[in-house]
């Protein structure tokens, strides 16, 4: 085991695989399908709001995702949205939870690494079936020597996960593209938070770094990862 970290936590969606561009080609088509009522820049804006205000009933997830579509589509058509396009948004929903996992550059061969010295957790969220099958299909999971889905990631979260499979944060790093799940709440617990940004960036994620915190770090992609963690140690 290492000197300094004992447990490094990987998020899954658009760290380990590809995950948000799926979501912004079934928002495209979204845009097409309501094209005659409501110009794109509104329609994105209503779907966002729909978004967060369905994330404490839905979670986070293509189910919620689907559900704030349709809650958006009768909104802006007043009730008159047509069936077909319902069916539709239903269908693209079943697409996205059908399609194969992709893995991202880095991710097997970091994971792997990590692995050979350290414990490695599996830190996600989202719904909890579908996180299930994509682990399942990445062919990471034997891996990780443990997985946690939550409903959120937050300081209290990270503690307790730090703590039930290891030494508590201090000993800790948590590794992801999001600055406002992965990073900042990972830090605040007291591990260390490692930003490797993906691109696409979903608007509910976003979120400054942490300040002042010699505990953050940022990569460009996961290749730099284990040679990192061993700096640290």
């Amino acid at each position: 085991m290492g000197k300094n970290l004992t447990i490094v936590g990987f998020d899954a969606d658009d760290t380990l695989w590809h995950n948000e561009r799926f979501y912004q080609l079934t928002q495209e088509r979204f845009t097409e399908l309501l094209a005659d009522h409501a110009e794109p820049e509104h329609l994105a804006e209503r779907l966002l709001e729909a978004e967060k205000r369905n994330l404490g009933h839905y979670g986070y997830g293509i189910k919620g995702f689907v559900l704030s579509m349709i809650e958006t589509a009768v909104e802006v058509t007043e009730g008159r949205v047509p069936g077909h396009v319902i069916a539709e948004l239903m269908e693209a929903g079943r697409d996205m939870l059908a399609h194969p996992v992709e893995l991202l550059p880095h991710a097997r061969e970091a994971v792997e690494r990590v692995a050979d010295t350290h414990r490695v957790l599996l830190i996600t969220k989202g719904d909890l079936l579908h996180q299930e099958r994509k682990l399942a299909a990445s062919g990471l999971g034997d891996l990780f020597d443990g997985v946690e889905i939550v409903s959120e990631k937050t300081t209290e979260v990270y503690a307790r996960i730090f703590a039930d499979h290891g030494d508590g944060a201090e000993r800790a790093m948590m590794v992801g593209n999001s600055m406002r799940s992965d990073v900042v709440p990972a830090v605040e617990a007291g591990g260390w938070g490692v930003f490797v940004p993906h691109g696409i960036e979903w608007e509910i994620e976003k979120a400054d770094p942490p300040k002042e915190a010699p505990r953050f770090r940022e990569l460009n992609d996961l290749a730099g990862l284990p040679d990192l963690v061993r700096d640290l140690d």
